[in-house]
C-alpha cells in the first residue's frame, strides 16, 4: 500500500506538533487506553526494540520488514532519505551504529497511525563523518497498519547539541 508524498508530510507535521506538546499531556489525567489501542502500543513498542537490535546486527532483512515500502526518513545529518537509501548505507558499511539505547517517552495511538517520540543513544561507526562518536539523538517515529500489520511509514532524528 503506498502512501501519497502529502498524507506522509501531514502524518510527519502532525508527529512534530504532538512531539511539542507530549510534556504538556504529561500532566493531564490519563485517559482510557481500549483493548485495541493498548495492543497496537505494545505491538510498535516490540517493533522498535526489534528495529534497534536490526541496526546493531546491521540486519538489512529485519529492518526492511518494520519499515514501509515508502519510508522517509529525516536523518541526524540532516538528510531526507527513502527505505532503499537507508538500506544502501547500511549494505555498504557507510550507515554502522555500534552501540544503541533508545528510550521511548510517548507512545499516542490514533486509529491505524501510532505515534513514537523520545531519545536515543548512539555510537557511530562504518564511513559515517561522526564515526567513533557517542551522540544523543532526539526522534518522532509514526508507525502505520498496513496489509494487516505494523510498519514504520516515517522518522525525524536530530542530534541534541552539546552545551
Amino acid at each position: 500500500m503506498k502512501i501519497p508524498f502529502a498524507r506522509t508530510l501531514l502524518i510527519v507535521a502532525l508527529a512534530c506538533f504532538t512531539t511539542l506538546f507530549a510534556g504538556a499531556q504529561s500532566s493531564v489525567a490519563p485517559e482510557k487506553t481500549t483493548a485495541k489501542e493498548s495492543d497496537a502500543e505494545q505491538e510498535v513498542r516490540r517493533l522498535n526494540a526489534e528495529e534497534v537490535t536490526a541496526f546493531l546486527q546491521r540486519d538489512q532483512n529485519a529492518m526492511a520488514r518494520v519499515w514501509s515500502d515508502d519510508m522517509v526518513v529525516t536523518n541526524p545529518l540532516n538528510k531526507f532519505v527513502t527505505k532503499r537509501q537507508v538500506l544502501g548505507m547500511v549494505k555498504s558499511g557507510f550507515l554502522v551504529i555500534t552501540a544503541y539505547d533508545r528510550q521511548t517517552e510517548y507512545v499516542r495511538v490514533y486509529g491505524d497511525t501510532v505515534i513514537v517520540a523520545g531519545s536515543e543513544t548512539v555510537t557511530w561507526g562504518g564511513q559515517m563523518p561522526n564515526a567513533g562518536k557517542v551522540e544523543h539523538l532526539r526522534f518522532t517515529a509514526i508507525w502505520m497498519k498496513q496489509d494487516g500489520r505494523w510498519q514504520e511509514v516515517a522518522r525525524h532524528a536530530n542530534i541534541i547539541p552539546q552545551k
